[in-house]
């Protein structure tokens, strides 16, 4: 096949005037370099097949475990925690399939982006459901740590218990913020364009006034939720230690309330791995190339290399997410450890929180 049968990363740097001719989302990266031996590597097309067969595969198995274990439960704290579990599942389930069903085509199809979307229609859905289903585990994860931390905290507030009802209207509220967000470059500020290798869109890093708004505004809004759920859980799990470290109950535990931040600390190490790298250098990025407005047109091949490398490591994220339910439940923990057994919950746990109890 020749090169002009290839897709849009594999075709020569396209002049200003056909840019021009084209939608807004081509011309980023500079197609003619790199394509040497990164092209067998980090561009090999197995890496996005691989990575997405195992992901969805993952994620539909936690679901179906979700599912399975919210129908015996009754205690509320939990069953709103397994709502936001689930919310964070479907999320990351549904972000490798809209994102691979057009990906991985790409890799094994190589069909010219820039023939088949001239408007840069399908370069917006995909670089919306880039930011969309990257910015929603994130949230929710801030999200569910604040929801534990309030629940561990004031377990008997009534102000900070959250019913099925109201944790699923969280989760679309999340979801609603997110796609807002998503949908900023459709609206104007900022853009999504063509990145290297030509198989995916994502925002632009280029000295552009919206395009550096919007890259930093997405980058700051998840190192914020990454250290609002550090902050959230640092808290709970010092709370957890204290009421364990009582001298009425040495030997007990709270083992609802242990599984919960286990997952929840497993959620954001594993987020905090993936997605701050590429966060942090999304900021570095378009700080440094502020003084570069107006003169820099194409993104440096490195820039370019790097991008692609810290996507691949966000990608492990929503593959590693489900395994955190799926192993650190207390079903698997007790039959690598047969000695834990079910304990008492906090009110027989702290003696000051048992009188509140009665009084109320």
């Amino acid at each position: 096949m020749g090169r002009s049968g290839l897709g849009w990363g594999d075709m020569e740097p396209l002049n200003g005037s056909t840019v021009s001719r084209l939608g807004t989302c081509f011309g980023v990266f500079n197609a003619s370099e790199g394509h040497g031996s990164m092209q067998t590597s980090i561009t090999s097309p197995w890496f996005s097949t691989a990575f997405g067969f195992i992901g969805l595969c993952s994620n539909l198995f936690a679901l179906c475990v979700l599912l399975s274990s919210s129908r015996k439960l009754s205690s509320q704290a939990r069953s709103s925690f397994l709502v936001f579990l689930c919310g964070l599942v479907v999320t990351d389930f549904m972000g490798l399939l809209v994102t691979a069903s057009v990906i991985i085509p790409y890799h094994f199809i190589k069909f010219a982006w820039a023939e088949v979307d001239p408007g840069c229609h399908l370069c917006n859905f995909l670089g919306f459901s880039m930011v969309f289903f990257g910015q929603c585990p994130l949230l929710l994860g801030a999200t569910m740590a604040g929801e534990r931390f309030f629940g561990i905290n004031h377990p008997f507030s009534r102000s900070t218990s959250v019913s099925k009802r109201r944790a699923w209207s969280i989760v679309g509220l999340v979801w609603g913020f997110s796609c807002l967000l998503g949908l900023l470059p459709v609206l104007g500020l900022g853009r999504y364009t063509l990145q290297y290798p030509g198989s995916w869109c994502f925002l632009t890093l280029l000295p552009d006034t919206g395009d550096i708004v919007f890259c930093l505004l997405f980058a700051l809004l998840g190192i914020f939720s990454v250290l609002l759920s550090f902050i959230f859980n640092t808290v709970s799990v010092v709370t957890l230690c204290r009421v364990y470290h009582d001298r009425e109950s040495v030997q007990r535990r709270r083992d609802s309330e242990v599984e919960m931040m286990v997952q929840l600390v497993g959620i954001m190490i594993i987020a905090t791995i993936c997605w701050m790298p590429l966060l942090i250098f999304i900021v570095q990025t378009a700080l440094q190339q502020l003084p570069a407005a107006g003169r820099l047109q194409t993104l440096p091949t490195e820039t370019q290399k790097m991008l692609l490398i810290y996507i691949r490591m966000v990608t492990w994220n929503q593959i590693l997410d489900p395994w955190v339910y799926i192993l650190f439940r207390r079903a698997v923990l007790q039959r690598i450890y047969p000695s834990l057994r079910p304990r008492p919950s906090i009110v027989s746990l702290n003696p000051s929180l048992r009188r509140k109890s009665v009084l109320q």
